[in-house]
């Protein structure tokens, strides 16, 4: 399980940052370049580390998308050109809240305090 924590807690402070350079709303977000960088690099490393995370651990946790999340990696990593940046602030507000709880669960769940 002390892999899968490194990961866990990667994911966790990914989603932080995410959390933190986008508290400037919708607007900062789509017209400041240097915001959308940092967003979508935090992204693909927050997904790749899913990826990383062991087959066991991810059984238990079933609420989350995991192939969606390894999926959105290849978007971000493959099809960079053709991203919406509009869709990538739904994400922000739909998807990561969630996911946010459930990695705070994880970390609770593998001892991290």
């Amino acid at each position: 399980m002390k892999d899968d924590r490194i990961y866990i807690e990667h994911i966790s402070e990914t989603l932080q940052r995410i959390a933190q350079y986008t508290a400037d709303g919708e607007a900062r977000f789509l017209t400041d370049t240097l915001i959308q960088d940092a967003v979508l690099r935090n992204l693909q490393t927050m997904a790749e580390s899913t990826q990383r995370l062991s087959d066991s651990c991810k059984a238990r946790y079933p609420e989350l998308d995991w192939r969606a999340i390894a999926g959105f990696r290849n978007v971000v990593v493959h099809n960079y050109l053709g991203i919406s940046l509009a869709r990538i602030w739904q994400i922000i507000q739909r998807d990561l809240p969630p996911l946010q709880q459930a990695i705070t669960k994880m970390l609770a769940d593998v001892g991290y305090e």
